[in-house]
């Protein structure tokens, strides 16, 4: 039985496990039609002289896609080919995990036009995210011989 809608009431604290529950119920729900999904991790993290994370990619594969969730090179370290050299290692891993593509947003201020020299296109669009800006999602999708090479 479900909640009574008057109890429903939003919050920036849930309580552990709750992401978990909705995730193996949503999970659960579409099950029938696509299989399980089992999100896995892609992490390439930049480390700095000390041994501390600086910058990276973080990102996971899941229905045979790869979402870039963050990708951050230290302003020291722009120019360098880093950036790219991560996309390259996060789309060679992607492929070797029988990837069709990968898709990442971007903020129009941010990393829009080095996307754009890496092969991505423009999917959509959400204007005034932030205010005044836009949220720019990519994909790319990988050609066929590739798609498909390795494990899954």
């Amino acid at each position: 039985m479900l909640a009574d809608p008057a109890a429903l009431a939003p919050s920036d604290r849930p309580a552990p496990g709750t992401f978990e529950a909705i995730y193996r119920a949503l999970d659960a729900s579409s099950h029938h039609v696509i299989g399980p999904v089992h999100p896995r991790l892609l992490v390439i993290p930049i480390r700095a002289e000390d041994g501390s994370v600086a910058g990276g990619l973080w990102g996971s594969t899941a229905c045979r896609w790869l979402h870039v969730e963050m990708l951050f090179v230290p302003e020291s370290q722009r120019g360098q080919g880093i950036g790219s050299a991560l996309v390259a290692a996060a789309e060679t891993e992607a492929r070797r995990r029988g990837c069709l593509g990968v898709h990442v947003d971007a903020f129009s201020f941010q990393a829009a036009p080095f996307y754009r020299r890496l092969g991505y296109t423009v999917f959509g669009v959400l204007e005034d995210f932030p205010p005044g800006h836009r949220r720019i999602f990519f994909r790319k999708r990988f050609d066929a011989p590739h798609c498909c090479a390795g494990s899954r």
